[in-house]
């Protein structure tokens, strides 16, 4: 199966005068193509961990190098001039007079227009993996990858109006592409801006005014993320105390979150000993759903404590068939069902419940749990989803994400042969085989998690 992997990794790489530079999103002979025959920035994060752990640097450095030039173009939709250090969402090499080009997709082509808010933060993710796996600095220190890198700052750590240390997206903005209710701060962008920071801070040659603000805005943001999003059993009894419509500064109900909106689920499935970072904290509003990607790479970044890391890693344990199922991860849990489903997801059949981004399973996620898994000493859990995947993902071709409560079913319209959910399954199996691969991803913890003054 390894074997197999790797020949339909190795199948979808693209090349861009003569050199390789990415990988395609899927190679699904049976359905269209749309834009799957792009390379996704967030796709590619995948497939280069794969590579790296394999010892192929060359086709990730050539990927780092391209995507320097089209954040620096001017980028437009319609008539409006988007920022100035934002990475596109995606690329394809195309032909103008027989000559290859790069076409960049920075999302005035994407299905709903929407703007690829994490690309950046991958990009800086893949190329501090990319300086460790091969051990070249001499690419970071190139000025066209230092300016590189403060563009995605300035787009990141800009004045904004607000009052807090997260990011305020739209829905949509990365991974979860589709109306899920993630726009507000979610926690899977938050966790994921905690990472990238935390990589450009070691990235960054000798820059006293950058390396300045990215430890201030590391510091604010655990400290806001650990205040707000944590939820134990015991986080959850004081939301379900709380009184509303509190005025001033010492109240505890910060967000005037209404207790009524914990719905008594929840409370029977939390266990004691578990806990996880809650979706989304915005103004009278908490989003109770587990999101994968963000806890996860909250254990990988050391964004989670090591007590919370255990929590997250035990609720996986304890709750397996809900957030591993028959193949592994599920995106986010529960899924959104009836009303709610009509009004969150504008009554989106893609996203029907327990379906793609609503509740369903993604293989490719599986790096990120054997990461998790490695790094916070629960190697067993990992090991046991992969040979969960190992039974269904080569037989089945391979498929982009699976539906189902407990993803028994290849999704209603996922594509074949796709290309993360190989890389995923591969990086995972590296991790796991040799557990200092885990070295090209995890951080330390950096960052003392403190009350502000």
């Amino acid at each position: 199966m390894i074997e197999n992997a790797w020949c339909e990794l190795n199948n979808s790489v693209i090349e861009y005068k003569g050199q390789p530079v990415g990988t395609i999103a899927a190679r699904d002979p049976a359905s269209d193509t749309l834009n799957y025959d792009q390379c996704f920035v967030r796709d590619f994060a995948v497939s280069a961990l794969a590579f790296l752990m394999h010892g192929e640097t060359k086709i990730v450095r050539n990927f780092l190098t391209i995507m320097v030039e089209p954040q620096g173009k001017v980028k437009y939709m319609n008539c409006f001039m988007a920022g100035k250090g934002l990475m596109p969402a995606s690329f394809k090499i195309v032909k103008s007079d027989g000559i290859p080009q790069l076409e960049a997709d920075f999302g005035e082509k994407s299905i709903a227009r929407v703007s690829p808010v994490d690309s950046g933060l991958w990009w800086l993710i893949i190329l501090r993996a990319y300086v460790r796996a091969s051990g070249d600095t001499t690419l970071v220190k190139q000025p066209a990858f230092q300016q590189a890198i403060t563009l995605t700052l300035e787009l990141f750590l800009e004045s904004r109006f607000d009052m807090r240390p997260t990011l305020l997206v739209s829905d949509g903005a990365y991974m979860i592409d589709r109306r899920m209710g993630v726009y507000g701060y979610p926690f899977d962008l938050q966790s994921l801006l905690f990472a990238a920071l935390s990589a450009a801070r070691e990235l960054l040659v000798a820059d006293d005014y950058y390396h300045r603000s990215i430890t201030e805005r590391l510091t604010h943001l655990c400290d806001h993320l650990h205040h707000y999003y944590w939820l134990d059993f015991d986080r959850l009894n004081m939301i379900y105390r709380y009184k509303v419509d509190g005025y001033g500064s010492q109240i505890l109900n910060t967000f005037n979150i209404q207790p009524s909106t914990i719905k008594p689920a929840l409370i029977d499935w939390l266990p004691a000993e578990g806990g996880y970072f809650a979706g989304n904290v915005d103004p009278g509003r908490m989003d109770f759903r587990y999101f994968a990607q963000g806890n996860l790479l909250a254990i990988v970044s050391s964004l989670a404590t090591q007590d919370q890391s255990h929590k997250i890693m035990t609720l996986i344990e304890q709750r397996w068939h809900d957030l591993i199922g028959q193949m592994p991860v599920k995106i986010c849990y529960p899924a959104l069902e009836g009303y709610d489903w009509e009004i969150v997801t504008g009554a989106d059949p893609k996203n029907s419940a327990w379906s793609y981004h609503n509740g369903g399973n993604w293989p490719s996620l599986l790096w990120l749990l054997a990461a998790a898994a490695q790094k916070s000493g629960h190697p067993a859990l990992a090991i046991r989803a992969l040979n969960s995947a190992a039974k269904r993902l080569a037989s089945e071709h391979w498929p982009e994400y699976f539906d189902g409560h407990y993803g028994q079913l290849v999704g209603k319209e996922a594509r074949r042969f796709q290309t993360w959910s190989i890389a995923g399954f591969l990086a995972a199996y590296q991790i796991l085989e040799q557990p200092e691969h885990l070295d090209l991803l995890k951080f330390e913890s950096q960052t003392t998690v403190r009350a502000c003054d």
